[in-house]
């Protein structure tokens, strides 16, 4: 069965006129539900995750300074959140949306969080939308207990995976790839293990061929026994932070490759949405729902 990780948390209102959709978290299920990808059976609500996994990839001074809503303004200002403790909890739920989704993932071979993909938290500060990353912990959690032995991290979200490289780069057994916006945000990209630096307007064929190219070798030479795939989908031409050129097919293309390599090699993955902002919210949707259709029909 597909499990899918949500939470009222996630659809955590900000201030009118703030950019980032958080509506979507509410309406993606529902559209599932609408359509008949997901039933009610499919969903799971993540809970608070224990402190000791938080502290395994962020600082105890930065997890203080959150829960007591302590960071400056130009903190603040950073990660693009007005601070709030529903804010706070609902970063410190998604972290626990995205671990027992990789549980799931080791006994169905997929599964999913509505939300996640906060590859831009560091270990002491949060930017671009991102306070704790959920990516990094997740590995942590599969390695410390044993469950994974080499972690592979795909990630296609339009914006470097910034955050998730710092804090794996001394780790081996996690290798981070990713595929972004040469020009887009962040200015200064960190080193992940591979990273393939896409110019401006990139559409599907040209897209489509670099992933083809390069991440079955990476596949083959790391040999993965799990896959976190943080598959943003603001690398949609409509999107009003990505800058490249992809349409809604190419885009399920990107998806139903990377799901079929984790299939054919019988390797858990672990889906996370990541971003999308594109002016049309059905755009959004419709974009994010092809992964679940495509995890419902190649793994179920």
């Amino acid at each position: 069965m597909l499990k899918i990780a949500w939470s009222n948390l996630y659809s955590h209102p900000l201030p009118e006129g703030h950019r980032f959709p958080m509506e979507k978290y509410a309406l993606l299920p529902e559209q599932l539900r609408y359509e008949g990808t997901a039933t009610d059976a499919n969903f799971f609500a993540p809970e608070t995750l224990e402190d000791k996994w938080i502290l395994s990839c962020h600082t105890e001074d930065y997890l203080v300074k959150l829960r007591n809503l302590a960071l400056t303004r130009k903190e603040e200002r950073k990660t693009g959140f007005p601070l709030s403790k529903q804010l706070v909890d609902r970063e410190i739920n998604i972290l626990d949306g995205s671990v027992k989704a990789c549980l799931f993932a080791l006994e169905y071979g997929i599964a999913m969080n509505i939300a996640g993909g906060t590859h831009h938290a560091y270990a002491s500060h949060g930017e671009g939308f991102c306070l704790l990353n959920d990516i990094a912990v997740s590995a942590n959690y599969l390695l410390s207990n044993q469950l994974a032995r080499r972690v592979l991290v795909v990630d296609l979200d339009v914006h470097q995976g910034n955050g998730t490289a710092v804090l794996c780069e001394d780790k081996p057994e996690i290798f981070t790839f990713s595929m972004h916006g040469k020009s887009n945000y962040p200015m200064h990209k960190e080193r992940s293990d591979l990273d393939i630096a896409l110019p401006d307007k990139t559409g599907d064929v040209a897209y489509l061929k670099l992933l083809k190219d390069h991440l079955p070798r990476v596949w083959d030479k790391f040999e993965p026994d799990f896959v976190i795939y943080q598959c943003g989908v603001d690398v949609l031409e409509q999107d009003k932070l990505g800058r490249l050129g992809m349409s809604i097919e190419g885009v399920k293309q990107r998806d139903a490759y990377v799901l079929n390599l984790a299939r054919e090699s019988a390797v858990p993955i672990m889906c996370c949405m990541g971003g999308g902002y594109s002016p049309q919210i059905r755009d959004i949707i419709e974009a994010h729902a092809q992964v679940y259709r495509l995890a419902q029909d190649l793994f179920f």
